[in-house]
């Protein structure tokens, strides 16, 4: 690796949308001090291949199909520590933004401002500090750090596990036992356990409860 490349920012692209990772490429790469060095177009992939990539930079779409951005976020934060995150979401509630930041996300951008903020967040972020979308009021971030002072026990999400929450977004996402057995490598009647655990925890009865549950949180980009 020459010296001026390694001088480079390298970031990496985790979008389920071709076009858009296309365009991100193009937009980023028009600025000389960035290099884009890898895509995935679902979560899982993106943790397994940010892992051996160690980009400066990862730019997370929220809503990824297999592992959704935000756990996805939190698993390569665990695996590659310096490694940065930056969350891309249609999405401006308190409530995506502070589970983009519990998982250790340092930016989020707006999709429909992300043309005009993505170079921007990825020169702040490669140096340490936090960007949000402008459109993001201060008010959420106050907010947020207040927030974090003070765990809300009542807060169902903070309930869960991390296993808890893939197996919860892989049930809402319609996948039958033995599929997520075969996903994340436990036995179908372990995923049962987990299942009913999670339903017990969250206080519903059947699947529509659990998909229910999942939108209102946001932990599923479904409408």
């Amino acid at each position: 690796m020459t010296s001026s490349s390694h001088e480079k920012i390298t970031v990496f692209i985790a979008d389920d949308h071709a076009i858009l990772r296309d365009g991100l490429r193009l937009l980023l790469e028009s600025n000389e001090k960035i290099k884009v060095i890898g895509e995935a177009d679902n979560g899982r992939d993106t943790v397994r291949k940010v892992k051996a990539l160690k980009p400066d930079i990862v730019i997370m779409d929220i809503a990824m199909p297999e592992l959704d951005g935000i756990e996805a976020t939190r698993q390569i934060i665990e695996l590659s520590p310096k490694t940065h995150v930056i969350i891309l979401s249609m999405h401006s509630s308190p409530e995506y933004i502070h589970r983009a930041m519990d998982a250790g996300a340092k930016g989020y951008i707006l999709k429909e401002s992300a043309g005009a903020e993505i170079i921007s967040a990825v020169l702040s972020c490669a140096i340490g500090k936090r960007y949000l979308s402008k459109k993001i009021s201060e008010q959420i971030i106050d907010e947020y750090l207040q927030q974090k002072t003070k765990k809300d026990k009542k807060d169902l999400l903070h309930q869960l596990s991390p296993r808890e929450m893939e197996i919860l977004k892989l049930v809402v996402e319609g996948k039958s036992s033995a599929e997520i057995a075969s996903i994340i490598y436990i036995s179908p009647k372990t995923v049962e356990t987990y299942r009913s655990r999670i339903m017990q925890k969250i206080g519903v009865k059947d699947i529509t409860g659990l998909v229910k549950f999942a939108i209102r949180h946001g932990i599923t980009g479904l409408e």
